[in-house]
């Protein structure tokens, strides 16, 4: 979570799903964009022989926030994919295969993320059938 970030510019959805979810504003787990940036480089490339994927459930926008976090796209350091792959679409490509609930904490990044591999590895499972 940003320290940068304004609760008062967000829209009605982040206020009624993301922002109850928040830790409070003097919790450790809050965050400079910079140390955003330089965590989220560090646990994506944490040797320089990695070649990360990204993968989102309707993404575009989230490769956007997450290439401003240096700048522009020009900006990303050149080791870091210039696009995210588009799960969704992945799904749909497949067939459409029945997908994990989603979970009770939805909304929140982590959990997110986590029902995101179980969505991808449902449809992986569903292809090789």
């Amino acid at each position: 979570m940003s320290t940068e970030f304004d609760p008062e510019r967000a829209g009605p959805w982040v206020r009624k799903h993301v922002l109850p979810q928040l830790p409070p504003p003097a919790s450790p787990r809050w965050r400079s964009r910079a140390q955003i940036r330089d965590e989220l480089y560090k646990f994506l490339i944490p040797r320089s022989s990695v070649q990360p994927e990204l993968w989102a459930w309707v993404g575009a926008y989230d490769h956007v926030a997450l290439c401003q976090l240096w700048g522009s796209m020009t900006d990303l350091p050149s080791l870091l994919p210039r696009y995210t792959n588009e799960l969704r679409q992945h799904w749909e490509a497949h067939g459409r295969p029945e997908l994990p609930p989603v979970p009770p904490d939805a909304h929140d990044a982590l959990a997110d993320a986590r029902h995101n591999l179980a969505k991808f590895e449902a449809i992986e499972a569903a292809r090789r059938r």
